[in-house]
């Protein structure tokens, strides 16, 4: 055994709590709000009647400043907290908007894909065996609508003769979004062909005989192997590209997240003002119901748990307010350097690190990154991630350096505007974004944009 004295850094549990409100956006942090509103009987939410009154009043001359609570509370803090009335409020100072719009309520359950499907099945199967295979197959698809297991693999985990699960599935096939059950994309092609009658046309045998050409648009091919004319095939392209390639996302999705801007950026004049969006948070304070329970408490134990329960409560109203003014700090300085955005759009974002905003409202650079991550703006150009706003840079040749979300913009409307009958290469967009703008880019950068951007390549796009 020995004795030594070293330091050692740690984090508090209140800065921990304070750093995982920071990066919850306002639809985390309105739940988390709420569940310690049932947790802490010492919190409670300040009611809407009340917060309008106090706006109207006005301050009376000679008020006392409300008195400041210091970070750790005893027996004896909590004592002269009781006898001089003291409420701690969250947000006291927002302004109520009565014309303020009232977002809907997420709801907490949504109908999955498999629940529809299962309805569905219960209509169509009274066996109640073919019902548990087709039930099977179901609880085997993706997302997409796909069966990520094979008719041998079913069958033998069901103990029936593949055959008969193959019949199931064929039933499965016809449950609505079309295409479902579907084991690959060739076969949901199909499905959705016949679902809308064009078992005969020229579309379905492209899909039937010659998927392979069809994946890399070799029309030639396509209209030797099946002697169709030009116009044919171009309306048979056209049909296959109305059909939904993931049967399932549209309809049922992997539960898209709505979402709600934590902060909002409007011009006034000629000024930018942001404005924080926690209008669905509640407004706290401490109870004032308490101040008589600890002249009721009977035993040191009860003392310490009020205490350690206004401790929580008076953190938990501390680091809301730190995060909306952080946030506020965060997103002012971010307006500051990308004014010709909100001025003119995208084409002059500026190239932006998080360093650099770190250095404008002097915080640690991981402090700003815990506020961008998460958080969306409403702005005069749409609803951005504030991360959106970082961004790398390409060398100019005469001139400042752009941002890379920039020029992806540029190629995104140099193909929109492109000859669909003879589309732009990638060395081509390279060439022409070098000559019109002067931006030095290298062709395989031109294709990693695309590809992030989700354009095909100049070969898939070209039109027949």
């Amino acid at each position: 055994m020995r004795q030594e004295l070293r330091l050692q850094q740690r984090l508090a549990p209140q800065l921990i709590q304070s750093l995982h409100l920071l990066q919850l956006p306002a639809l985390d942090l309105e739940q988390l709000v709420r569940q310690e509103l049932e947790a802490n009987p010492l919190l409670e939410e300040v009611p809407q009647m009340e917060i309008e009154q106090r706006q109207e009043k006005p301050e009376q001359e000679g008020q006392q400043p409300e008195q400041e609570l210091s970070d750790d509370f005893d027996a004896a803090d909590w004592s002269a907290y009781l006898n001089d009335a003291y409420e701690m409020n969250s947000g006291m100072r927002r302004e109520t908007d009565r014309s303020a719009e009232v977002y809907e309520p997420i709801p907490v359950y949504e109908e999955t894909l498999a629940d529809d499907l299962m309805d569905q099945l219960r209509l169509l199967v009274d066996d109640e065996v073919d019902r548990e295979i087709g039930e099977y197959i179901i609880g085997n698809l993706d997302d997409n609508g796909f069966l990520a297991a094979t008719v041998e693999e079913i069958a033998e985990t069901l103990a029936q003769p593949a055959a008969r699960v193959a019949k199931v599935l064929k039933v499965v096939q016809t449950l609505d979004p079309p295409g479902v059950g579907a084991r690959d994309l060739r076969e949901a092609l199909l499905i959705q062909l016949r679902e809308k009658g064009f078992e005969d046309h020229p579309a379905y045998r492209i899909v039937e005989e010659c998927f392979e050409e069809l994946m890399h648009k070799r029309t030639k091919e396509i209209m030797r192997h099946l002697r169709l004319d030009k116009d044919d095939v171009a309306e048979a392209m056209e049909i296959i590209a109305s059909l939904n390639p993931k049967p399932a996302a549209l309809t049922h999705g992997a539960g898209e997240r709505t979402i709600i801007p934590d902060l909002i950026v409007e011009k006034l004049d000629d000024e930018y003002i942001v404005m924080l969006n926690d209008r669905s948070i509640p407004l706290l304070r401490v109870n004032p119901g308490y101040r008589n329970l600890l002249n009721q408490a009977s035993s040191d134990e009860a003392k310490k748990y009020v205490v350690e329960r206004l401790n929580s409560a008076k953190w938990l109203i501390k680091s809301i307010e730190q995060r909306r003014t952080t946030m506020l700090r965060v997103m002012n300085a971010i307006v500051k350097h990308q004014r010709a955005f909100f001025e003119d759009g995208i084409m002059h974002l500026k190239p932006m690190v998080l360093q650099e905003i770190a250095d404008e409202i002097g915080m640690h650079v991981s402090t700003v990154s815990r506020v961008s991550n998460g958080k969306y703006a409403q702005t005069p150009h749409g609803v951005f991630e504030l991360k959106f706003f970082f961004d790398g840079k390409l060398g100019v040749a005469d001139g400042e350096d752009m941002a890379s979300k920039a020029v992806k913009d540029k190629i995104r409307r140099m193909i929109e505007e492109e000859d669909k009958h003879n589309p732009l290469s990638d060395q081509a967009i390279a060439d022409r974004l070098s000559a019109e703008s002067g931006i030095e880019i290298a062709r395989r950068t031109v294709a990693k944009y695309r590809d992030q951007l989700r354009i095909p390549s100049a070969r898939l796009r070209k039109e027949v």
